[in-house]
């Protein structure tokens, strides 16, 4: 009983995060509206696909019922709400961005956790579990930035936020084929969030390009063949070698 206890406990936790994910993520689009300069119509329409995307692709890739932001109340009129505080509140000050930010980093890894987690109760592997739990995580920001006509910034040029989703699902779905979800479900949701936050402290990216350095013998013909090109090309009625 104890422990059935301490699950619901958890549960109703984790729901608390999720809808302040929901919340915290609806007031980035409002601000991401508002930069676009759009009037409250985009405000709540960009809120509602960044708080409630990625939930509304998984469940509808999964096809287990009706998305739970459309049977659950609290889910849209969060998103609605968030709207409405950023069409109202700018949000400039220190404090107002970093609990934003607090508030998206722990919706990281909760939402990757119940995407993967709901893939495996649907009965479906390993692999669609994880990609599940990233599509949740990141799919709402991806919308936003596709309606806003710009490269959805889990791309690229972005703090590992796909990274972190990644990890979280992978222990997520590591932990629950050992039968622990509900300490996978923590695991992911502090890792997710630690993460996150560490890549925005020190500005940790993904590479955008490798560069494989060549050995020193093609190294030396390369300059070689750079420097006849240029001598040719200084010539004059020579023609550069093809």
């Amino acid at each position: 009983m104890e422990l059935d206890l301490t699950a619901d406990t958890f549960t109703q936790i984790l729901r608390f995060v999720d809808l302040a994910g929901v919340l915290a993520n609806a007031i980035l689009g409002g601000i991401a509206a508002r930069s676009a300069r759009l009037d409250l119509v985009g405000f709540v329409i960009l809120a509602v696909l960044s708080g409630l995307g990625g939930g509304i692709i998984r469940d509808t890739l999964l096809s287990q019922g009706p998305p739970v932001a459309l049977t659950d109340p609290a889910y849209l009129a969060l998103a609605i709400t968030g709207a409405v505080i950023a069409f109202f509140v700018p949000f400039r000050g220190r404090w107002s961005q970093r609990s934003l930010i607090l508030l998206d980093a722990l919706a990281i890894g909760s939402w990757a956790a119940v995407g993967a987690q709901k893939t495996l109760d649907a009965e479906l592997g390993w692999l669609a579990a994880i990609a599940m739990g990233i599509v949740t995580a990141v799919g709402g920001g991806a919308v936003r930035d596709l309606m806003l006509l710009r490269i959805p910034r889990i791309f690229g040029g972005n703090t590992l936020y796909a990274t972190s989703a990644l990890v979280s699902s992978v222990e997520m779905v590591v932990l629950s084929a050992l039968g622990m979800p509900t300490l996978g479900s923590i695991v992911a949701m502090a890792s997710g969030a630690v993460l996150s936050l560490l890549a925005r402290r020190y500005g940790w990216t993904l590479p955008t390009e490798v560069r494989i350095p060549l050995p020193r013998l093609l190294n030396d013909i390369s300059r070689r063949l750079r420097r006849r090109h240029a001598t040719d090309a200084s010539v004059p009625g020579t023609d550069p070698p093809a």
